[in-house]
């Protein structure tokens, strides 16, 4: 018996083999939309002294507003 006249006999087993097959499409094409647009853009600065300099008062006076 073959494999195509096999999984035609049974048709839970097609369907379970579509279905894998169907996630593993949308798994590779949401892997590579986040490769297209997420993973090009530069990791911040994270380090203590970035945090710091983010979170320290403006060394500028604040302007009047008339």
């Amino acid at each position: 018996m073959t494999f195509a006249r096999a999984i035609a006999r049974r048709p839970l087993r097609r369907l379970t083999v579509e279905l894998g097959l169907v996630i593993l499409a949308k798994l590779a094409f949401l892997m590579l939309i986040w490769w297209l647009i997420f993973a090009p853009h530069p990791k911040p600065d994270a380090s203590a002294a970035a945090i710091a300099r983010r979170l320290a008062p403006s060394t500028n006076p604040p302007e009047a507003h008339p």
